[in-house]
C-alpha cells in the first residue's frame, strides 16, 4: 500500500505551498489548484476556476485535485468537485480511484455522493481491489454495509489478485469488528489465497489474537499447511506471537509438525531469537532431537545465531548437548569457529565433549585454532585439562570451597602478582622451546601444543605462547586448591630450570595463602 501512502502525504508536505517547486508535469495554475484541493481551500479553488484552470489536471502518478480532497477527507473540496463535474473515472498510475479512497478512509458520507455522481462502484485497481476489498483492510464496516445491504452488491466479494477475499484481509489486519460483521452475513470463508494461507494464518501470522480466537469457533482445519507448509500455529511462533501460539496450541494445533522446509516452531522460534516462546514451547514438551532431514538442532541454531539465553534454556531442558548437525558439527564447533567467548564459556560448563570430531576430522579446538580464536583455543584447552583432572579425582567439586568454575581468561585481583610473574618467565626469561618443555611435563597434549602455537605474531611469538601455557597451567592449579608459588617452584626445579626457580620464589611470597586465589 505504499501509493496510497504517498497519496495521502503528510501535513508537512501540505503545508509546502503551491509555489514550491515541483516535477509533477502541472501548470502552475493545477499545481495551486491541487494544492488547494489538498487543504480544502474553496476560495483559491473557486478563484482559479474561473481562470479556467483544468479540474481533472493529472500529476506525474495521474491524480487528480478530487483524488486529494477524497483522500483527506475535505467534505467541502468534494461536493465543489463534485457540482463541478469533476471526473470520477480516473485512475491513478496504480489504477486507484476516488471510490476507493473514500471505501479506506470509511467516509460514508462521501462515498455516498461519490456513488450518485456516479462513480464506478465495482472499480478495481491494479491489484484487482475494489471497495470491499478497502473497506475491509481499514475496518470501514459503514462502507462494507452500504454495498452489501443497501446497494446489494454481493458478487464483490470476490479474491483480489493475490487471492484474498475482503474476510481474509480483514483478518491479515486484525479487525475484530469487521470480522463479526463479515460473519454476521455469513461471509466467513476457509478459503485460501495464493499462497496457500487461510484467514487464520493470516491472523496467526500478524499476532491478531482476538481475530483467532473468533476464527477458532468457526475452524474445522487447524493444521491446516500453506504452500510452505506452514500452520497457523507454525507462523504465530515465527512472528514471536505467544497468546497467538498459546490459544492455537490449546485448539489442538500440532506443535511438532515440519514445514516442507523441514523447520520445526522450536527452530524457527530459536531461529528468531523468541525466548519466551522457547521457553513455552519446551514447557508443552515439543521435541528437542532434530529429525534426520533437518540440517541443524535447536541449540545449533540458537549458537549460530548468538541467542545466549536460548541457548542456557535448551541446555536446562536436557536438549542433547553434543547433537551433530549436517556436517557432524557439535554447538561447540560452531561456538568455536564464531570466536563467541560467552556460547564457549556455557558449553564447556556444560560438560560438552570435547573429543568430537567434525566431518573433517577436527576437534572444537582444531576449529578454534584454525580460526585464529587464541582465547578460546585458551578456554578449551583449560577445559580439557580441568575435566581430565576431575576424573582422576584432583580436582574438589564441592561449591562450599567458593570456586566458581570458569574457563574464561583471570582477570582476578587475587591472582595479578602470579600472573605478573608468569609474564615475566616467559616474556623475559624462557628461551624459545623451553616452554615446551614445561608443558610436556605438565603433560599437555601435542593437539593442544600446536593449538596454541598456531597463534603468530612474530618470531617472538613463543613468548606469547609461554605466558598462554603458564596461564592455563594456573587455572587448573587454583582449581585443585594448590599454592600455584610453591608448585611452580619446585617444577621448575625438577625440570632442571633452577635459577628460575629462585627468581620466580624471590618474586612471590612463600606463604601466599592459595585460597586467595580464585577464578573469576
Amino acid at each position: 500500500m505504499k501509493w496510497l501512502s504517498r497519496l495521502l502525504y503528510t501535513a508537512e508536505d501540505a503545508m509546502q505551498g503551491a509555489e514550491a517547486p515541483s516535477h509533477d508535469g502541472l501548470l502552475p495554475d493545477e499545481r495551486e489548484f491541487q494544492h488547494a484541493a489538498k487543504i480544502n481551500n474553496l476560495e483559491t479553488m473557486e478563484k482559479l476556476l474561473k481562470k479556467n484552470v483544468n479540474i481533472n489536471a493529472v500529476d506525474t502518478l495521474k491524480r487528480t485535485a478530487i483524488h486529494f480532497a477524497v483522500a483527506r477527507n475535505h467534505v467541502s473540496a468534494v461536493n465543489f468537485l463534485l457540482h463541478h463535474k469533476a471526473r470520477l473515472d480516473m485512475a491513478d498510475q496504480h489504477g486507484l480511484t476516488v471510490i476507493h479512497l473514500a471505501a479506506w478512509t470509511g467516509n460514508l458520507d462521501i462515498m455516498r455522493k461519490l456513488v450518485k455522481a456516479g462513480a464506478d462502484q465495482k472499480a478495481k485497481n491494479e491489484e484487482e481491489m475494489n471497495v470491499l476489498h478497502f473497506a475491509a483492510q481499514n475496518n470501514s464496516v459503514k462502507i462494507v454495509e452500504y454495498f452489501l445491504q443497501d446497494l446489494h452488491l454481493n458478487d464483490l466479494n470476490k479474491p483480489d489478485g493475490k487471492g484474498k477475499k475482503p474476510f481474509l484481509l480483514a483478518s491479515e489486519k486484525g479487525h475484530v469488528d469487521m470480522i463479526n460483521y463479515l460473519i454476521a452475513l455469513k461471509l466467513f470463508t476457509s478459503e485460501k489465497d495464493k499462497e496457500g494461507n487461510t484467514a487464520l494464518h493470516l491472523a496467526a501470522k500478524n499476532g491478531h489474537s482476538e481475530v483467532v480466537e473468533i476464527l477458532l469457533e468457526q475452524w474445522e482445519e487447524i493444521n491446516d499447511l500453506n504452500q510452505n507448509g506452514e500452520t497457523p500455529f507454525y507462523l504465530s511462533v515465527e512472528g514471536g506471537h505467544k497468546k497467538c501460539a498459546e490459544l492455537l496450541l490449546g485448539a489442538g494445533s500440532d506443535i511438532n509438525v515440519l514445514t516442507q522446509s523441514s523447520s520445526s516452531a522450536l527452530q524457527i522460534a530459536v531461529q528468531n531469537g523468541h525466548l519466551s516462546l522457547v521457553n513455552f514451547l519446551i514447557d508443552k514438551n515439543i521435541n528437542l532431537v532434530p529429525k534426520p532431514e533437518q540440517k541443524n538442532s535447536p541449540l545449533h541454531l540458537a549458537v549460530i545465531n548468538n541467542h545466549l539465553p536460548i541457548v542456557k534454556s535448551l541446555l536446562d531442558a536436557d536438549h542433547h548437548i553434543n547433537s551433530l548437525n549436517h556436517r557432524q558439527e557439535t554447538p561447540l564447533h560452531l561456538a568455536a569457529d564464531l570466536g563467541n567467548v560467552e556460547l564457549v564459556e556455557v558449553l564447556l560448563k556444560a560438560g560438552c565433549d570435547l573429543k568430537i570430531v567434525d566431518k573433517h576430522g577436527k576437534t572444537a579446538l582444531a576449529v578454534a585454532s584454525r580460526s585464529g580464536h587464541a582465547l578460546i583455543v585458551d578456554m578449551i584447552i583449560k577445559a580439557e585439562r580441568y575435566y581430565a583432572t576431575k576424573q582422576e579425582h584432583l580436582v574438589h567439586s564441592d561449591d562450599r570451597l567458593g570456586l566458581v568454575l570458569s574457563f574464561k581468561q583471570d582477570h582476578s585481583t587475587h591472582t595479578k602478582q602470579i600472573r605478573s610473574s608468569l609474564w615475566n618467565l616467559a616474556y623475559n626469561q624462557l628461551k624459545p622451546q623451553e616452554w615446551k618443555k614445561l608443558a610436556l611435563f605438565w603433560k599437555f597434549t601435542d593437539e593442544q601444543i600446536k593449538a596454541i602455537e598456531e597463534q603468530w605474531t612474530g618470531k617472538n611469538s613463543y613468548k606469547e605462547h609461554g605466558n598462554r601455557m603458564l596461564l592455563i597451567w594456573l587455572h587448573g592449579i587454583l582449581l585443585a586448591r594448590q599454592n600455584p608459588v610453591k608448585h611452580i617452584y619446585e617444577d621448575l626445579v625438577e625440570v632442571g630450570f633452577q635459577p628460575l626457580a629462585e627468581k620466580i620464589r624471590t618474586a612471590n611470597s612463600m606463604d601466599m595463602d592459595s585460597r586467595k586465589c580464585s577464578l573469576s
